[in-house]
């Protein structure tokens, strides 16, 4: 067999027939240098114990930080605009609820003094919490206002300067078309009741978790890791998450008992009404102010008029940091929540640095900070954006990648939401790909909330999670969602999710590769990715183009 001939079978078992008609070589020698093995070389330096974890505003974060700007460097990706950087610095605050804290019902006849940990968290904490004299509590059901379902949980109740009470979760439906059916809305999370509760005048909120609960131990294991928010937005208002054990407390003497309300939500038929019981509360903490970093590097397009728009490609490399001991390890190295992510990030920015001919729009690539603290770093970006956000094409997110190299199957989280299914559908015929639905051993986690791209989406720009689908060459699909579900109860959030797991840096790669394919096209397309009509991102989009912000 003459070499001419290897050189072409080489090339045709490699790379998708259609790449031929670009005329642009440069791409699918790119493309076949998309390496395992560089990606292996990141995600052993970035999971490594070293980097104690990269929590948000440490060493190791820091550390993180650098390498990823200095990888930027070397591809010699263009700095932030008006900056000789690739940091976007972040002023943070975080704060430490302490065990000398006190929280008080206090009534008629006497006070009860509720144990920090034992019996109550804070879901944000701060001096600006303290409550010295006792402020009235009012019950408000699930604490949601949907008008688009026609719902309010505040309509026959006054909260204004009083600390409102709610179960977890939101009203049982199984119509799709309210509150999406057996699924979770954005107004079962936790910051969305905050937000309504402090737009009604609220000083506070007390949530108890029903839906949720397992046990406290579960609990308390998640909020051990220092609470981190945005410097400009730290909470003026008492947040609780209140253990249902102790919860009966509450209702002591008021119109209905705990016993009555779970009845009531059993029945799903919830009411709201004044609680005889009012809380006071001393917090003791251990605070610090300090600046966390977005890394950010971009490539200009090669159009002179789509240059100026822009393809948004994000990883957050930060994880939980040191936390608990589990077995006497106490570093949450996240090899795959995120570093893996981010080293894909980096080999994708080093493929397009590579290119000849560059796509027609520019690519901006950010590794975000904060995402395991609520999306702190991609919200951030989204208040203060290098480029315009209507300019802003669409985000394609990274975080997760493939476990298994014989994937035939794709899942895109935020698929349906925009147009940007018929990108992805269309880089997944390349490959003999399938697009699969998100499976529903995992539709709870309700994914699409759950990472970066939420808070690029809130923000008005169409974005999407391109995950491993359950569908593989060689596994049964019961098997790969055995893969899945042992690594989210045994290793994700965990010690364990280190280097010691069996990583497949074959099976990222080409995940890698499928990703370069989908934002190559995205980049290079004419076409502006759109959201769907009832999407409730279209009004962040007009308006962004509205403002031109």
């Amino acid at each position: 067999m003459n070499i001419l001939f290897l050189n072409i079978f080489f090339v045709l078992t490699l790379v998708p027939q259609y790449l031929f008609s670009q005329g642009d070589h440069s791409f699918y020698s790119t493309f076949r240098n998309i390496s395992a093995t560089s990606i292996k070389g990141h995600l052993e330096l970035l999971a490594d114990d070293s980097l104690e974890g990269r929590g948000v505003g440490t060493k190791g974060g820091n550390l993180a930080a650098k390498y990823i700007s200095d990888q930027f460097s070397s591809f010699k990706l263009n700095k932030i605009p008006g900056d000789d950087s690739y940091y976007q610095n972040i002023p943070m605050h975080g704060s430490t609820p302490l065990n000398s804290s006190e929280l008080m019902l206090v009534s008629d006849k006497d006070t009860t003094y509720l144990n920090y940990s034992k019996d109550y968290f804070l879901y944000r904490s701060g001096q600006q919490t303290f409550l010295p004299a006792p402020v009235p509590l009012v019950f408000v059901g699930y604490g949601i206002v949907a008008p688009e379902f026609d719902y309010s949980d505040y309509q026959s109740v006054n909260v204004e300067g009083k600390i409102v009470v709610y179960l977890d979760g939101e009203p049982y439906s199984e119509d799709e078309d309210y509150f999406d059916g057996r699924y979770p809305t954005i107004y079962s999370y936790p910051e969305s009741k905050r937000r309504i509760a402090i737009a009604r005048g609220a000083a506070g909120t007390i949530q108890i978790p029903l839906n949720t609960f397992e046990d406290w131990n579960a609990v308390q294991k998640n909020f051990s890791f220092e609470d981190v928010t945005l410097a400009y937005s730290v909470s003026g208002n008492l947040s609780i998450l209140l253990n249902p054990n102790i919860a009966e407390k509450l209702f002591l003497n008021s119109k209905y008992s705990f016993d009555d309300l779970i009845k009531m939500h059993n029945a799903k038929k919830i009411e709201s009404f004044p609680l005889a019981t009012k809380l006071k509360f001393r917090g003791v903490f251990k605070e610090r102010d300090f600046i966390a970093p977005n890394i950010i590097g971009m490539i200009e397009g090669s159009d002179a008029e789509l240059k100026n728009t822009y393809l948004l490609v994000s990883a957050h490399y930060d994880h939980l940091g040191i936390g608990p001991a589990v077995k006497k390890d106490s570093i949450y190295n996240g090899a795959l929540d995120n570093a893996m992510g981010v080293s894909v990030l980096l080999e994708l920015a080093h493929a397009f640095s590579s290119l000849e001919v560059k796509p027609k729009r520019s690519i901006i690539f950010i590794a975000t900070t904060g995402e395991e603290k609520g999306l702190l770093g991609s919200s951030y970006y989204t208040e203060n954006p290098i480029v315009p956000l209507y300019k802003t094409v669409a985000n394609i997110n990274i975080d997760g990648i493939a476990m298994f190299k014989d994937f035939q199957s794709i899942v895109g989280i935020g698929v349906g939401l925009s147009t940007l299914d018929k990108w992805l559908t269309s880089t997944a015929e390349r490959y003999d790909l399938s697009v699969q639905n998100i499976p529903p051993q995992f539709k709870s986690f309700d994914a699409f909330n759950k990472s970066d791209q939420l808070a690029f989406a809130l923000a008005g720009i169409p974005s999407i999670l391109v995950l491993e689908g359950t569908k593989n060459k060689s596994k049964s699909e019961e098997e790969v969602t055995e893969a899945f579900i042992k690594y989210y109860l045994n290793y994700y959030h965990t010690p364990f999710d280190d280097l010691n797991q069996n990583i497949d840096c074959e099976a990222a790669a080409r995940h890698a590769k499928v990703l370069f394919d989908l934002c190559f096209n995205l980049a290079d397309s004419k076409d502006t990715p759109e959201w769907r009509k009832g999407s409730q991102f279209i009004n962040a989009r007009l308006r962004s183009i509205a403002e031109k912000k």
